[in-house]
């Protein structure tokens, strides 16, 4: 049975015991983990991810875009329990490059959750679910774009992280203040783009 996450220290000490004495962590270990039925864990995982570090290693953000659009589309479709396939699962990270980017997290997670309590519950239950899915899914189509433009996917991570956050704690708060992030990366990703041209 997967453990039940109230605040982003527990999710990033959960990932800690379960990476340690491990040479490499994979993917599969992490997501059975925090839990392949919820989409709050996995996005909150995603954006964890793409904030930290390990975003800077070539490929991680086209990764995590494949496993966000995924399981994104799957809750829309109403599915259970979320597929995904094994050569995604099995990629990988070094146990002391995972831990160093979570030992990176920690202070940073500790002050955001004293700011964290269930409010506007609305925006995070049933259709407001949906609706923060959906723009998820969108984010991950732009994903792979943002390899090229900087700071863009660590961006990225931070409006993924709040949303996953906002589900997790049921603050619609700090789904608001993710929709901010994403209207920024909009901006981002466009000038960016229009910057390459």
């Amino acid at each position: 049975m997967s453990p039940e996450f109230t605040s982003l220290s527990q999710l990033l000490e959960h990932i800690a015991k379960t990476a340690k004495r491990r040479q490499r962590v994979s993917l599969d270990l992490v997501v059975r983990e925090v839990g392949q039925r919820s989409f709050a864990p996995l996005l909150l995982l995603v954006g964890i991810i793409l904030f930290s570090p390990l975003s800077g290693i070539p490929g991680v953000p086209t990764l995590m875009a494949i496993l966000v659009l995924l399981v994104a589309v799957q809750l829309l479709l109403g599915r259970q329990h979320f597929w995904l396939p094994q050569w995604m699962l099995k990629r990988s990270v070094p146990e002391r490059k995972l831990l160093k980017a979570l030992d990176w997290l920690y202070g940073p997670a500790r002050f955001i959750d004293r700011w964290l309590r269930p409010r506007l519950t609305f925006l995070v239950r049933r259709t407001g679910t949906y609706v923060i899915a959906a723009i998820c899914a969108v984010i991950a189509l732009a994903l792979p774009a943002m390899e090229i433009i900087p700071f863009s996917a660590t961006t990225a991570g931070l409006a993924l992280t709040a949303f996953g956050l906002a589900l997790v704690t049921h603050d619609g708060l700090l789904a608001v203040l993710a929709f901010v992030f994403t209207g920024l990366l909009v901006m981002m990703v466009l000038l960016g783009l229009l910057g390459l041209l």
